[in-house]
């Protein structure tokens, strides 16, 4: 009695090694039981009958959700379980058809946003035995990308179908932007960590890092929108998700002078609090460094900048010293104004660590770009995740940021940027005194300096000034 089910187990074995869908192996299964027929008692027979049943389940599709973002739009159904699926396009009219295995849609397709985007309207309909059929009618013709995720913390099975624009540009070099090489702005790429199908953390309260992060990044924003000789590049402008690799791509791709890339803390203790700074450590840069010189797209790339150097023509040792040079620049500039952002970050509370920690992490991996990576604090930390969800303490945060990075790029402003040009001129100063009717940001203006910059010359706290006091501001 004993060898025909362990007959049938081999083949189960076998065949889930091979990798065969869930119907083929439901079909084996069955076939295996109707030949162990009478030589299993009864009792093991239904409960191998029963078990044969349970995976010939269909998954259920119990959630879809879509998000768009400035380049791609990104379709995502929650899964009960694992269902195979197959994505192809068809045309006249543009279409693109997902087929899943053994699935039931049990969710609304009605409240999706489809006003914008390539997808004008979402279709389904059941076909065979037990598959499930979606149609996408497009607006435009684009290219879909699919692949199944995991359950995380978050959310259980999911199947994710990305939309391109069949006609995007391949833009594999990086961009020359033009600006003025005379007085050009200081470009700060700030990235919001996470986004759309990635919440990140999910704090105290249900409160969700990629939201707190955000309104951080918007606040440091139009900090720096405010002061002149800076240009902020908000690496994600909504609620999608970015690829880690992706962001600092795209803060090469806008020239940028430093990345800053938001994020707020989480550990299973929820007593564990602080704020912290990152950058690149040395064996993350070595590992970059590596499948840079192994890879030809990004050695036809530019590091060093605008006008920097092109690593394509040169020979494997050659672009190994190149690299090396940038990258330990980059790692120098990185830990200096993570410094001066992590002392900045301390005047708010306490800090987690008291010196700018190095990690592997993906989004600071950039040659050429210095870059850091803040946590703003522990959104795990009942106490914390309070002061995440205020707008004062998060303006405050982003307030802490601009003022290392604005203190550190007074320090070490790149050539020909505006503000090297302006400590220049602040080396020669004049007294100026204060009539009546004077007001600072008046001052300020007449002499081409932004409110901060007036008190920093002047090491001025508020804005209140007075008759007769005396302010040192440029010559020229």
């Amino acid at each position: 009695m004993i060898t025909p089910l362990l007959t049938f187990s081999n083949k189960l074995g076998l065949f889930t090694q091979l990798g065969l869908n869930l119907r083929t192996l439901v079909a084996v299964c069955q076939s295996a039981i109707l030949k162990i027929g009478q030589s299993i008692v009864p009792a093991v027979g239904l409960a191998v009958s029963i078990w044969v049943l349970s995976l010939s389940a269909w998954a259920d599709i119990k959630g879809v959700r879509l998000w768009h973002a400035p380049d791609h739009s990104r379709l995502v159904f929650d899964l009960t379980q694992v269902s195979e699926h197959r994505v192809f396009t068809l045309n006249n009219p543009q279409r693109v058809v997902i087929d899943l295995e053994q699935a039931k849609l049990k969710h609304s397709l009605t409240n999706l946003p489809t006003q914008k985007g390539p997808i004008k309207k979402i279709r389904f309909g059941q076909r065979g035995v037990g598959d499930l059929r979606v149609v996408l009618d497009l607006r435009e013709p684009a290219v879909p990308k699919s692949f199944l995720l995991k359950p995380n913390a978050s959310y259980g099975y999911r199947l994710v179908l990305d939309l391109y624009p069949a006609d995007r540009a391949q833009k594999k070099h990086r961009k020359t932007l033009p600006f003025d090489r005379q007085k050009r702005d200081i470009v700060i790429a700030i990235d919001a960590g996470h986004g759309g199908e990635d919440p990140g953390a999910v704090g105290h309260g249900g409160l969700y890092e990629k939201h707190v992060v955000f309104k951080i990044a918007q606040s440091l924003n139009r900090l720096l929108q405010a002061e002149k000789g800076y240009k902020p590049v908000m690496i994600r402008t909504g609620d999608y998700y970015i690829p880690l690799r992706k962001r600092n791509q795209k803060a090469r791709q806008v020239n940028a002078d430093l990345l800053i890339s938001i994020h707020a803390d989480a550990f299973k203790n929820p007593r564990a609090r602080g704020s912290s700074v990152y950058a690149i450590s040395p064996k993350g840069a070595t590992s970059e460094a590596a499948r840079w010189l192994a890879n030809t797209e990004n050695r036809a790339d530019l590091i060093g900048g605008v006008g920097g150097v092109n690593l394509v023509d040169k020979d494997d040792v050659l672009a190994g010293v190149l690299l090396d040079l940038s990258q330990t620049a980059t790692m120098s500039a990185s830990l200096a104004v993570g410094s001066r952002v992590l002392k900045e970050m301390g005047t708010l509370g306490k800090l987690h660590k008291k010196r700018v920690e190095q990690a592997q992490f993906v989004v600071l991996k950039s040659p050429d770009v210095p870059s850091i990576l803040v946590e703003a604090g522990f959104i795990t930390s009942p106490k914390e995740a309070r002061k995440l969800k205020s707008p004062r303490h998060r303006r405050a945060v982003a307030k802490s940021i601009y003022k290392g990075v604005t203190q550190y790029f007074y320090d070490m402003p790149p050539p020909g940027s505006y503000v090297a040009w302006l400590k220049k001129h602040r080396q020669s100063t004049q007294d100026y005194v204060i009539a009546s009717g004077d007001t600072l940001s008046g001052i300020a203006k007449k002499h081409n300096l932004s409110l901060s910059e007036i008190k920093r010359l002047n090491e001025l706290t508020h804005d209140r000034i007075r008759v007769g006091q005396i302010l040192k501001v440029p010559t020229t």
